[in-house]
């Protein structure tokens, strides 16, 4: 089903189908992982961030399977030609090597236009490596399809399919000038190095990985689509838009929010979700921005859709151990926001 045909169902429709999606994509993480050492929790992540269509920064070394990840999870999606997207970025890196050379016949006739086809404009799910590395053109760019959805040819706004982005970094830097596009990124995860304590694992893991490439085998393939990401995501934000069952006819849509938020995150929850943050904020320097603070709620929705297909419960707030912007923070915000959810 293609995903303009996705967005166009009704509540009910995606209601009678979103059991059998949420068991395809839970089925993914769980055997993606399969293939891999202790990154069950990176692709968790993934495909959380992937229904909420919300960019997710990997974090780590060179050499901890970070694009590994990110490849094999899209040839689980079943991607076609053209539809994913990867690219290492330089400080030399220009514009026309993401979204496409300028059309020097469309040029000589006056119009601006570039060609975007196998480049992120026509791209469902991307992988921008180094992304910390782009310069002012590129981080323009990249700033406006983020938040947008959206790129100019010839001086007007063009949609991109882009429904996911994932992005890799060796570090975080802190440079004032990235905080805008580290903040786009409402959460950020490790991939760390495994090898010191799982040697033998790594090595039947890694050993098969190399075998699966060389015989040209891909046994982790297919396993489900993008479309049941954009219909998780649809079903979801109908949900909180109060096009369900219990949704009156007259109710505004500020009412139709807060009456969903009630039912599917409930207060006590609520309330320490937002004492998790403040706390984080006052004792760890963590930045919430307004957007962030949006994102974060959405994606702790898709977080309770996708693992148990109800309300939100406190296991669904360890989304907030990666609101940290900052190397250092990982560990410090793990134990800190396992601890709170402890003590509650």
């Amino acid at each position: 089903m293609a995903d303009t045909a996705v967005e166009n169902l009704s509540f009910d429709q995606l209601r009678d189908q979103v059991e059998g999606i949420r068991e395809r994509v839970n089925s993914l993480r769980t055997r993606l992982a399969r293939y891999f050492v202790q990154k069950q929790e990176l692709i968790d992540l993934m495909t959380i961030c992937t229904i909420a269509q919300e960019p997710l920064l990997i974090v780590g070394p060179p050499g901890t399977a970070k694009s590994d990840v990110v490849t094999k999870y899209c040839q689980a999606l079943g991607l076609g030609e053209g539809e994913y997207f990867e690219y290492m970025l330089t400080k030399f890196t220009e514009p026309s090597e993401l979204i496409g050379p300028i059309d020097l016949g469309r040029l000589k006739d006056g119009a601006y236009v570039r060609k975007v086809e196998g480049k992120l404009p026509t791209a469902r799910i991307a992988f921008l490596d180094e992304i910390f590395k782009s310069n002012s053109a590129i981080l323009n760019t990249l700033l406006t399809i983020i938040n947008e959805r959206k790129f100019y040819q010839d001086g007007r706004p063009v949609p991109v399919r882009l429904a996911m982005l994932f992005a890799a970094t060796n570090i975080v830097p802190e440079f004032e000038e990235l905080a805008a596009l580290r903040d786009r990124f409402a959460l950020k995860v490790e991939s760390t190095p495994v090898k010191d304590q799982h040697m033998d694992a790594l090595l039947e893991k890694g050993v098969s990985n190399e075998l699966n490439k060389a015989l040209n085998r891909r046994p982790w393939a297919d396993l489900c689509s993008i479309e049941d990401f954009v219909a998780l995501r649809r079903y979801l934000f109908l949900m909180m838009a109060g096009v369900g069952e219990r949704a009156k006819k007259d109710e505004d849509q500020s009412s139709a929010v807060i009456q969903d938020r009630k039912r599917y995150f409930p207060d006590e929850v609520f309330d320490l979700f937002k004492r998790i943050l403040r706390t984080l904020e006052r004792e760890n320097r963590v930045v919430v921005s307004d957007r962030k603070f949006i994102k974060l709620y959405q994606l702790i929705r898709a977080r309770a859709l996708l693992f148990h297909g109800g309300a939100v419960r406190r296991d669904d707030l360890v989304l907030l151990r990666y609101v940290g912007d900052r190397n250092e923070d990982f560990p410090i915000l793990r134990e800190k926001v396992d601890a709170l959810l402890r003590l509650g």
